[in-house]
C-alpha cells in the first residue's frame, strides 16, 4: 500500500513559489482518502515554511495550475501545465502561514468562468472550522423563508409593534369622529336617502355578496348604538321586526329561511320603509326584502321545498339551523338516535332534522307559532352582533398576493357584476317595453344580464343558473300529470295549468302578469278551458313571444351530447294536436316496469308488447296490468313478419341479462357466448323497427345493462348502437345504489337527476311501522339473498325487537319504487319476489328517463 501511495505521490507535480501563498492542485483522478492525505502533507510543509507576517495574499500572486493526467510522469515538463478552463473543477487552498491551525479556510466551487475577487474572503461560504477532514462537505447555505404576502424582512416583534401602533391609531381616529358625530346635527343624517343596497340570495350563485363591514373602534360601536336606541327601526307598522324567524323570497328562487336584523349588525346603512335587513340562515348572508317578499317561519308547509331539501346541503343546513333556533326558543327537545357501532356518524343529525321537520310541519307544536316569537334579549338592534363579520385591524395590514394571470387563450368572458334583487327583472323588462333595451339580452327567468344560452321556447335570453335549473325541473311532473314548476322560470308558488288534453305545462302567474301584462293572469284564470302560451294560436301575447322555430330549439337543448362519437337522430316536439297513442316493444320485459312508469307519467299506451320468458314475471304483468300487455314469448323466436304485424313502434326498450357481462361473476362468458348474445336479438329487433326511409315520426329506443362489465364488452356494444351510454345511479332517486348504463336517443337523458318530493331517499322511509334502519341506504340488490347484507361484516340492515332483521318483500318494493304488494301474487315466496325485483329497473329512474315522451305522444 505504501509503494502504491508513493507512485501516485509521484504522478503530480507541485510548485512552490516563494512569492506566492496560494497553491491550486488539480487531482481529480485521485481517491478521495488519497486527495485528504495529499492535503494533510501540504499543511506539514507549508507550516515550517518562514515568510515575512507581513505579506498577504495578492490576487497578482494566485497561480493556478492544471497537470495532465497523461503527461503527469514528466515532472519537470512544465509544457503541461495550463489555465485552468471554465469546466474544470477546483481546489482553492489559501491563508496566512501564521495562523493556519485556527483560522477556517475558504472554498469555492462552482461552475462557469469565476470571480477572482472572490478568493479574498469576503462574501465566499467557510468550511473547515474543526478540521479539514470535516471541512471538506460545504455548510449549507442559511434557509430563507418566504410567506405570500407577509414581507419577509420584516421581524415578529417590528410586525407586532406596528400592527399595536396603527391599532391606536384606528381607535384614535373613530374616537374622533364619533365625537364629532355626537355634537353635528342629527337632523340632517336623518334627511340623507338610504345608499342602494346590495341584497344577496344564499340560493342564488350569480347575485352580489354583501360586502364586508369595515373595522370600527370600541367607541365608534358604542356610539353606534346609543343611535341604535335612539332611532328605533322598523317601525312602518308592517310587522317582521328585529329577530323574528322569516321566510324570505328573490325572484327564481325558493323561499329561504332568513332572520330579521338590524342595519347595525351588516354594518351598512338602514334599510327604507317597506323592507327589512335579512340574515340568511346556512351561509350568514344578508339581504334586504320586501315586506311583500316575507313571510313568518311559521308558514312552514307553505315555504318549505321537498326537492331543493332534498338535492341542495346549503338549503338542508339552512332548515336545520333555522329548526334549532325556533326549538331553542319553543322548548321542544329532539329525541338523538342511540349511537352504535355499526351507526353512521351523520345518522343522528338526519334523524334530528327529520324530527324538526315533521315538527314544523304540523304547526310548531304544542306553542305553535307564539312560541317562536324572540326573547326580549334578541330584539336588542346590538346584542346580536356576530364577531366574525367584524375585520380585524391584523386582518386588513397586509394585502394577499396578486391572483395568477391566466394563460393567453383560455380567459374566459368577463361577467357582468350584478346587483340583483327581487325588482331587478321588473326595471329591465320595463326598458325593454321602452325599448331602450332588447329582451334577447335579459334572462327571463331571473332578469340576469349574464347572458348564456337563448331561451328554447320564447324569446329571451337565459343565464347559466337558469339553464341549470332548466334542465332539472322542465320534465318533472307532479301526480296530477302537469309540470311542477313555470315553464318559464321554473319557479312559482301559484301556477296556470293549460286546459288541453295533452298539453301539462304550466305558466306561474307572476311570469304571465310581468310578460304578457297587467292583468293577464286574472284574465286566464276566468278561461275554460285555458290554451297556455305554447298552444296558443293568438299572437297579442306582450313580451312572452313564442318561438317559430320552439320544437326544434327545445329538442337541441335536450340533446344527449354526453360524448357522443355518432351523431344522434333527434326529433322535434310533436304539436299538441298531432299528438297519438304510443306503441310500445319492450324486450326482455321482465315484471313490466316500462308500462308501470308509462301510466304513471299519463301516457297514453295503444300497445305494449313483451317478450319474456319468465313464469312468475309474465304472472306479475298479468295480474297488475290486467290483461293490457300482449306477451310473445322468446325473443329469439320474433321474426320480421311478427314486427310488420304487431307494429308499427313508437318506442323500444330492453335490458338482456347481465350475468355473463358483469365482471362480478368469475364465470362469465363475455358477449358473444352464453346470455351474452341476447343483446344481439335487441340489435336484430331494433333495425326491425325503425322506420322506413322518407318516415319521419319519432322513434325511441333504450337499452340497460350492468355498469360493471368490461371494457371490451361495453366498446362493443356502444359500437353496434352507435351511440355512448350515460350511466345513471339510483341512489339519487331512491333509497338503494343501483348503477347502470343506459344507451338510447331519449331527449335529455343526460340532464340532471333529482328526486321528486314523494321519492323515498332514506332506507328508514321504505321500512314498516316499527322497524329501524341501520343504515341511509342499501347496496344493490340482486338475485342473491345475501346481497341485502351490507358492509364487509355481512350486518342485517334493519333492527327489530333489539335484533337484526332481513328487509321485507314489502319494503324492497318500496325501495324500487313500486307499489306495495306489487309482487304479492301467485303464493311466491321471498326469494322468488327478490329475484323478480333483482332484474328489474328502477322506477324512478325509467320515470326520470320516459318523462320527455309527454312531449310527443298523447296523455289521458
Amino acid at each position: 500500500m505504501y509503494n502504491l501511495w508513493a507512485r501516485r505521490m509521484v504522478q503530480i507535480s507541485i510548485v512552490f513559489l516563494s512569492q506566492c501563498t496560494s497553491v491550486l492542485i488539480i487531482c481529480q483522478w485521485l481517491s478521495p482518502r488519497s486527495r485528504v492525505s495529499l492535503i494533510s502533507l501540504m499543511r506539514h510543509l507549508f507550516r515550517h515554511r518562514k515568510l515575512p507576517a507581513h505579506q498577504s495574499l495578492r490576487h497578482s500572486q494566485c497561480l493556478v495550475l492544471s497537470i495532465n493526467e497523461s503527461l503527469a510522469h514528466n515532472e519537470h515538463d512544465m509544457r503541461n501545465v495550463h489555465m485552468l478552463t471554465k469546466y474544470e473543477k477546483t481546489f482553492t487552498i489559501h491563508d496566512h502561514p501564521e495562523t493556519w491551525n485556527n483560522a477556517p479556510c475558504e472554498v469555492n466551487k462552482e461552475r462557469g468562468r469565476r470571480d477572482v475577487n472572490t478568493l479574498t474572503g469576503g462574501g465566499g461560504r467557510q468550511r473547515g472550522g474543526v478540521c479539514w477532514e470535516v471541512g471538506l462537505r460545504q455548510r449549507p447555505r442559511p434557509r430563507v423563508t418566504f410567506q405570500a404576502g407577509d414581507p419577509c424582512y420584516i421581524s415578529r416583534r417590528t410586525r407586532e409593534e406596528w400592527l399595536a401602533k396603527w391599532k391606536t391609531e384606528a381607535e384614535r381616529k373613530a374616537k374622533l369622529v364619533s365625537a364629532m358625530n355626537a355634537t353635528g346635527d342629527r337632523g340632517e343624517t336623518e334627511r340623507e336617502p338610504p345608499q342602494t343596497q346590495q341584497p344577496t340570495d344564499p340560493a342564488s350563485p350569480t347575485v352580489a355578496t354583501t360586502p364586508e363591514p369595515v373595522s370600527l373602534g370600541g367607541e365608534a360601536k358604542t356610539a353606534l348604538s346609543k343611535t341604535a336606541d335612539a332611532e328605533p327601526e322598523y317601525e312602518d307598522g308592517r310587522g317582521f321586526g328585529i329577530g323574528e324567524l322569516v321566510w324570505g323570497k328573490l325572484r327564481g328562487f325558493s323561499w329561504w329561511p332568513g332572520r330579521i336584523v338590524s342595519w347595525y349588525m351588516t354594518g351598512r346603512s338602514r334599510a327604507a320603509d317597506g323592507t327589512r335587513w335579512v340574515m340568511w340562515f346556512g351561509d350568514g348572508k344578508f339581504s334586504v326584502v320586501c315586506v311583500e317578499k316575507l313571510m313568518p317561519l311559521s308558514s312552514f308547509c307553505n315555504a318549505f321545498h321537498q326537492p331543493t331539501y332534498n338535492k341542495q346541503p346549503m338549503y338542508k343546513k339552512a332548515i336545520f339551523e333555522v329548526l334549532q333556533v325556533a326549538g331553542t326558543r319553543a322548548g321542544k327537545a329532539f329525541k338523538a338516535c342511540p349511537s352504535t357501532d355499526e351507526t353512521e356518524t351523520s345518522k343522528s343529525v338526519d334523524l334530528q332534522n327529520k324530527q324538526m321537520v315533521e315538527w314544523a310541519m304540523t304547526g310548531f307544536l304544542p306553542s305553535g307559532p307564539k312560541g317562536l316569537e324572540p326573547p326580549e334579549e334578541e330584539r336588542s338592534p346590538y346584542k346580536e352582533v356576530y364577531p366574525d363579520v367584524w375585520a380585524e385591524p391584523e386582518a386588513a395590514a397586509y394585502t394577499p398576493p396578486p391572483a395568477k394571470r391566466p394563460r393567453k387563450g383560455t380567459a374566459e368572458k368577463p361577467k357582468i357584476k350584478e346587483i340583483m334583487d327581487e325588482r331587478t327583472r321588473e326595471r329591465l323588462i320595463s326598458e325593454v317595453r321602452e325599448k331602450t333595451r332588447s329582451i334577447e339580452e335579459i334572462c327571463i327567468s331571473c332578469g340576469s344580464l349574464n347572458i348564456s344560452i337563448q331561451h328554447p321556447l320564447f324569446a329571451g335570453g337565459m343565464c347559466q343558473g337558469c339553464k341549470n335549473c332548466f334542465l332539472e325541473c322542465a320534465y318533472q311532473y307532479d301526480d296530477d300529470g302537469y309540470q311542477s314548476y313555470c315553464t318559464i322560470c321554473c319557479g312559482g308558488r301559484e301556477v296556470l295549468m293549460c286546459g288541453n288534453n295533452n298539453c301539462c305545462r304550466c305558466f306561474c302567474v307572476e311570469c304571465v302578469d310581468l310578460l304578457v301584462g297587467p292583468g293577464a293572469a286574472a284574465a286566464a284564470i276566468q278561461e275554460d278551458p285555458w290554451s297556455c302560451y305554447t298552444c296558443s294560436q293568438t299572437s297579442d301575447l306582450g313580451l312572452l313571444q313564442r318561438r317559430a322555430d320552439w320544437p326544434c330549439r327545445l329538442q337541441h337543448f335536450f340533446a344527449n351530447n354526453h360524448d357522443q362519437d355518432f351523431p344522434p337522430k333527434l326529433y322535434a316536439p310533436v304539436m299538441v294536436e298531432k299528438r297519438q297513442p304510443i306503441r310500445v316493444l319492450s324486450l326482455f320485459d321482465g315484471i313490466a316496469t316500462g308500462l308501470l312508469v308509462l301510466r304513471e307519467l299519463g301516457i297514453e299506451v295503444e300497445r305494449y308488447v313483451a317478450s319474456e320468458v319468465c313464469e312468475d314475471s309474465i304472472t306479475v304483468g298479468i295480474v297488475r296490468h290486467q290483461g293490457r300487455i300482449m306477451y310473445v314469448g322468446d325473443v329469439r323466436n320474433v321474426t320480421r313478419r311478427h314486427i310488420l304485424e304487431w307494429g308499427p313502434f313508437d318506442l323500444v326498450i330492453g335490458g338482456s341479462p347481465c350475468n355473463d357481462l358483469s365482471i362480478v361473476n368469475p364465470a362469465r362468458k363475455g358477449l358473444f357466448e352464453g346470455t351474452g348474445r341476447l343483446f344481439f336479438e335487441f340489435y336484430r329487433l331494433l333495425h326491425e323497427a325503425r322506420p322506413k326511409e322518407g318516415d319521419n315520426r319519432p322513434f325511441f329506443w333504450l337499452f340497460e345493462n350492468v355498469v360493471a362489465m368490461g371494457v371490451s364488452d361495453k366498446r362493443d356494444i356502444s359500437r353496434f348502437l352507435e351511440c355512448n351510454p350515460v350511466m345513471i345511479d339510483a341512489k339519487d332517486v331512491s333509497a338503494a345504489h343501483r348503477a347502470r348504463y343506459f344507451w338510447g336517443n331519449l331527449p335529455g337523458m343526460n340532464r340532471p337527476l333529482s328526486a321528486m318530493c314523494n321519492d323515498k331517499l332514506e332506507l328508514q322511509d321504505c321500512l314498516e311501522h316499527g322497524r329501524t334502519a341501520k343504515f341511509g341506504k342499501v347496496r344493490t340488490i340482486t338475485t342473491r339473498s345475501n346481497s341485502i347484507k351490507q358492509g364487509k361484516d355481512q350486518h342485517f340492515p334493519v333492527y327489530m325487537n333489539e335484533k337484526e332483521d332481513i328487509l321485507w318483500c314489502t319494503e324492497m318494493e318500496r325501495i324500487f319504487g313500486f307499489p306495495v304488494h306489487y309482487t304479492d301474487v301467485s303464493n311466491m315466496s321471498r326469494l322468488a319476489r327478490q329475484r323478480l325485483l333483482g332484474r328489474s329497473w328502477s322506477v324512478p329512474v325509467i320515470r326520470h328517463l320516459f318523462a320527455p315522451l309527454k312531449d310527443y305522444f298523447a296523455c289521458v
